[in-house]
C-alpha cells in the first residue's frame, strides 16, 4: 500500500510540471503572437501558412545551394 502511495505522488509530481510547462509555452506562444500581430500586423493564419510551407521552403533551399 505503502509503494503504491509513493508511486501515485511520483507520477501526479511528474504530471503537475508537465502541465506548468505545457501552459508556459502556451502563453508565451500566445504573447508572441500578440506582439507580432501587434508591432507588425502578422496574423495567426500567416504565421501558421509560413509552418505550413516550412518543409517545401527548407527542400529548396537545401536543393538550391547544392547547384
Amino acid at each position: 500500500m505503502l509503494v503504491a502511495l509513493i508511486v501515485a505522488w511520483i507520477v501526479f509530481t511528474i504530471l503537475v510540471k508537465i502541465l506548468k510547462t505545457t501552459v508556459s509555452s502556451a502563453i508565451t506562444i500566445a504573447a508572441i503572437v500578440v506582439l507580432l500581430q501587434i508591432s507588425y500586423g502578422i496574423t495567426p493564419q500567416d504565421i501558421w501558412n509560413q509552418i505550413i510551407h516550412l518543409p517545401q521552403t527548407l527542400s529548396s533551399q537545401i536543393h538550391g545551394r547544392g547547384k
